[in-house]
């Protein structure tokens, strides 16, 4: 019946057997603690890139479709600016606005104009596109 008798525990812990003490404790809550906040803080940083990165994209996409709209329209000698295109009523370009401003490439107006497309959110500019339209 040898076989059957249970192993004796080997001396590693003889004598020693108090458990986890409150400064492991504590450590290791520390340390817990200093991974959460910086696993959460990248996690913050990254949602507010891909916001910012979004807005970008939304506002580069509009100001170009203005900048096009305003290239189809008949040239004005004297504009200063011209009235933007209507923008989408989806939710995905809410609380954007645009502006768009005129101005003769030379002193005497020669068929040559540089516009200038500026495209805010929530009154904070985005995006500025310039291009030139000419007089065809």
């Amino acid at each position: 019946m040898k076989a059957f008798r249970a192993a004796k525990s080997p001396g590693i812990f003889r004598g020693k057997e108090a458990g986890v003490g409150l400064i492991e404790t504590l450590v290791a809550l520390a340390l817990l603690g200093i991974i959460a906040a910086s696993f959460l803080g990248g996690l913050a940083t990254a949602s507010k890139a891909a916001f910012t990165a979004d807005e970008r994209a939304t506002a580069e996409c509009l100001a170009r479709s203005q900048l096009e709209y305003v290239k189809t329209l008949d040239y004005v000698t004297d504009a200063t600016e011209y009235s933007p295109a209507p923008i989408p009523g989806s939710e995905d370009y809410s609380g954007y606005s645009v502006t768009i401003s005129a101005e003769p490439v030379h002193a005497t107006d020669d068929g040559i104009q540089k516009i200038t497309v500026t495209i805010k959110h929530n009154d904070k500019e985005v995006v500025t596109l310039e291009s030139h339209k000419v007089s065809r």
